[in-house]
């Protein structure tokens, strides 16, 4: 464990002007960023006694073995700075404000001929407007139920389009008139997308125009004697005004406003946000963090959230308030930050026009607030709830794991490799990690193996040894790549991945005995001495440590009710899984390469580019000879030829379906 005192600069050297800072581990790594209107204020306080820190801080300035600053202009550009080194480096210490669930929106892809409707989670994408977030994805196809009745968009997918397409005969919702049913034509791409941008519309706030104008043609279909029209107009109608019930007005003015609260206590902190559009709650967003005393909350929250919200407004299309504007008029906060000032003037440049950062003082705006904040608390207790279990459960299990295999430290990040085959084919490896007992997905790795056996049968030891070297070959590569000095800083300022300068404390093989030896053998040959490495049997759940000596210990057998054999357990199994379905898309693209090996006119890239884009066999085996001509370089009597190698009959390119 590193001394603060060892990197602690020398107080005269630190600038007392505003800049931005980074504690840097002995990988190189960095473990935290922060910002500071005075540097040299700042870094000298966490040189203080080690006892009068908060836990968490301690255990950084402990973990951290150097640290270094960069001096900005203004508090803004620290602000912007500060930023962009969180998304660069991923700090572990940092606040990250990551939602407690993935919360679905609704998507519309109005950068394609024919715009569609879905329920969406992911990242944004260009020529797509999203609607949401939403706390729930029924709530979407509920909305979307309603509306289809006045807006009949297409809610289907491409491939049912062109499906239906070249059949020339709608789908259900086509003949139930909640559809337009573009595909066959009954209205023209012009006209659908119309019907599209009066949907976004709707969402957008814009609802009592629609409900007036239904009103209006009922009441004339009425007078006309259009009994059967006016009948429909009034089920329209009744639709919208039963999604407008939904979006219920909480600001009769129309304010565009996000209202932030947050409950906390010395450990976590529950953020809750109401969006609010044009007076109507649109979204709610929650998060629940670890935190530490003294923190400005409302400052960290504010800054990444709102960057990242611009990062996902510039990849989303431009089209429209939802995606142009992330950041709202006004931010309603439970009290100002310090910094209030520079923060309302960095996210008046995001925005592009002013916004107001403020506390609200009476009225509507202060009792959404309120209500803002008791969601908040509500959100915490029910976390402390939920996660007090796994948490003394995860801690149990990192302990049991220490004193089981009799570690200096508890293994606080935890690396495990398993390879999968069918009988010594298509041979791949996974490696996943976990972090405080947690998967870190973002960390997962898989490899396709290089070195076949001479006998042209697996050689899982063999395997075990290469995804080894390589992944360690390349932690000695970055750490040589990321040393001290000038190398270490070229190595920041290019901005390359450094998750992998990051070791494991243990190393967790699928395997026993020979697989260990195999691993363990790998390390000593790179010089990796700091990673402890086991492998677990599956036929009776034992623990195997090296014995490169020739000795032949006996494994470790951990207690069938021990956390730390669940949390082995739980990992290994999460490789396997991680491992399996790398295997089974690897080898359903080599079977469909297979099967399609001496077709006419099917070269190695038609072939390639025919596997891209159906994904399997099954699915190559349900396509028209239409849609197998979508692919570009392949003809009609080239897609015969397939359906023909694939056993489908000729039906001549149509599909009586």
């Amino acid at each position: 464990m590193p001394d603060p005192a060892s990197y602690r600069p020398p107080p005269g050297t630190i600038p007392t002007g505003p800049g931005v800072y980074r504690f840097s581990d002995s990988h190189g790594r960095v473990i935290y960023v922060g910002k500071a209107k005075n540097l040299r204020s700042r870094l000298t306080s966490y040189f203080a006694d080690l006892s009068g820190l908060h836990p968490r801080t301690r255990q950084m300035v402990t973990t951290a073995a150097k640290v270094e600053w960069t001096v900005v202009g203004t508090e803004v550009e620290a602000l912007q700075l500060e930023y962009n080194w969180i998304k660069e480096f991923d700090p572990r210490f940092n606040v990250r404000y990551r939602d407690d669930k993935s919360y679905p929106v609704l998507a519309v892809t109005v950068g394609e001929e024919y715009p569609r409707l879905f329920v969406y989670r992911g990242p944004r994408k260009k020529g797509v407007r999203y609607f949401g977030p939403y706390s729930h994805a029924w709530a979407i196809r509920e909305t979307v139920d309603l509306l289809t009745r006045v807006f009949p968009a297409r809610t289907c997918s491409n491939g049912v389009f062109k499906r239906h397409r070249a059949i020339d005969r709608p789908c259900l919702l086509g003949y139930i008139d909640k559809c337009a049913a573009p595909c066959v034509g009954r209205v023209t791409a012009e006209e659908h997308r119309a019907i599209v941008e009066d949907f976004c519309d709707f969402l957008s706030g814009r609802t009592d125009r629609f409900a007036r104008d239904l009103e209006r043609a009922m009441t004339e279909a009425a007078e006309q004697l259009d009994f059967e029209r006016a009948a429909r107009l009034r089920d329209d109608l009744s639709a919208v005004r039963r999604a407008m019930e939904k979006q219920a007005v909480v600001l009769g003015d129309g304010t565009d406003a996000d209202v932030v609260a947050f409950a906390a206590d010395d450990l976590e902190a529950a953020v809750q946000v109401f969006h609010v559009r044009g007076g109507r709650v649109r979204g709610q967003r929650g998060w629940v963090v670890e935190t530490e005393g003294g923190v400005d909350l409302v400052g960290q929250f504010l800054t990444q959230f709102y960057g990242d919200q611009a990062e996902l407004g510039g990849a989303a299309d431009a089209g429209g308030a939802d995606s142009a504007n992330p950041v709202p008029r006004e931010v309603l906060v439970p009290q100002l930050p310090p910094d209030a000032g520079q923060l309302a003037d960095w996210l008046s440049g995001l925005r592009g026009s002013r916004v107001s950062l403020r506390v609200a003082q009476r009225g509507d705006k202060k009792a959404l607030a309120e209500t803002v904040a008791r969601n908040a608390a509500e959100a915490l207790a029910q976390h402390k709830l939920r996660r007090a279990g796994d948490f003394t459960a995860r801690s149990a299990a990192l302990q049991s794991i220490q004193e089981a295999l009799e570690l200096e430290d508890a293994p606080l990040r935890i690396e495990c490799v398993d390879i999968s085959h069918v009988q010594g084919t298509d041979v791949v490896a996974s490696l996943v990690v976990f972090e405080d007992g947690l998967p870190r997905k973002s960390d997962y790795r898989h490899y396709a193996i290089r070195e076949a056996a001479g006998d042209g049968r697996s050689d899982d030891v063999a395997s075990i040894a290469e995804v080894t070297r390589r992944r360690f070959a390349r932690h000695v590569a970055d750490v040589a790549g990321g040393a001290d000095g000038a190398a270490g800083a070229d190595y920041a300022a290019e901005g390359r991945s450094r998750k992998f300068a990051y070791p494991p404390n243990l190393f967790v093989v699928d395997g026993g005995a020979p697989q260990v030896n195999a691993a363990a053998a790998v390390l000593a040959e790179l010089g990796v001495t700091d990673v402890a490495v086991i492998g677990l049997a599956k036929r009776l759940e034992e623990v195997w440590v090296p014995n490169l000596d020739g000795s032949a210990p006996d494994p470790y057998i951990l207690p069938r009710n021990s956390e730390g054999l669940y949390l082995l357990q739980r990992i290994r199994d999460e490789a396997h899984r991680f491992a399996i379905t790398f295997h089974r898309s690897k080898r359903s693209k080599r079977m469909t390469a297979s099967v399609l090996d001496g077709v006419p006119g099917l070269g190695e890239r038609r072939r390639s580019a025919l596997v891209t884009h159906f994904g399997s066999v099954a699915k190559l085996k349900q396509a028209t000879v239409e849609e197998i001509t979508a692919v570009p370089g392949i003809g009609t009597a080239t897609a015969r030829a397939v359906l023909t190698a694939l056993g489908v009959p000729d039906n001549g390119g149509t599909d009586e379906g």
